[in-house]
């Protein structure tokens, strides 16, 4: 009754290559932004989180707080890249990225810290490692002297 006769009905190919194995994909996982979620999370892979969320998070791969992300957690992470807002304390044993719409405040124990043109951050980082001092860099296009106030 409700059927398209002029298209016919193909299956989606299975995932496989050439040698017959299924593909093994990770898959990001998103929440929507409508959401708003509070408690203790532990999460195997990586996240990308759009909504809000509070609490506390353990993520074994990858932490990404949107741009419609608000994120008021203590976080323990292998990397983050923050898009968003988060508050809280976190230890991150990889990299962390604030990026220009970022808006970070809390503390950060880390070994690799970037923060863009634009990005926000107001707290303390402290080094994972006793290793030589944290480095922190500041990604800046180069532009001309007029742009910032010379003539």
């Amino acid at each position: 009754m409700f059927q398209d006769k002029k298209t016919p009905h193909k299956p989606m190919p299975a995932l496989t290559p050439e040698n017959g194995k299924p593909v093994s994909i990770t898959l990001l996982t998103v929440v929507g932004e409508h959401a708003r979620m509070e408690g203790k999370f532990d999460i195997t892979d990586s996240i990308q989180v759009e909504c809000e969320v509070g609490g506390e998070m353990n993520v074994g791969g990858k932490l990404v707080i949107g741009q419609k992300g608000v994120v008021n957690a203590n976080v323990q992470t292998v990397d983050a890249i923050i898009m968003g807002h988060y508050e809280g304390n976190m230890i991150a044993t990889g990299n962390v990225e604030i990026a220009e719409t970022g808006r970070v405040s809390g503390n950060i124990t880390t070994d690799s810290l970037v923060i863009s043109k634009g990005g926000f951050f107001n707290g303390n980082i402290t080094k994972m490692n006793e290793s030589p001092a944290l480095q922190v860099v500041q990604n800046e296009e180069k532009r001309p002297a007029q742009q910032f106030g010379a003539r």
